[in-house]
């Protein structure tokens, strides 16, 4: 039995991974933003999307 391999980078907020050398995905904690035959077209489409953040890291309107 082997174990998967996972490999992942992280950028603009977004997951980019692949397991055992298959299809790169683009993903947020909940959705799959999108698949990629290959590393160089997953990164240049998260980096085309807009800056994802945590609700918990918005700052807080204390007045």
């Amino acid at each position: 039995m082997s174990a998967a391999m996972l490999t992942k980078v992280h950028i603009n907020g977004y997951d980019v991974l692949s397991v055992n050398s298959g299809p790169w995905r683009v993903c947020t904690q909940v959705d799959r933003l999108g698949s990629f035959a290959s590393r160089e077209e997953a990164l240049a489409y998260a980096a085309a999307l807009p800056v994802r953040r945590n609700r918990s890291e918005r700052p807080v309107n204390t007045q």
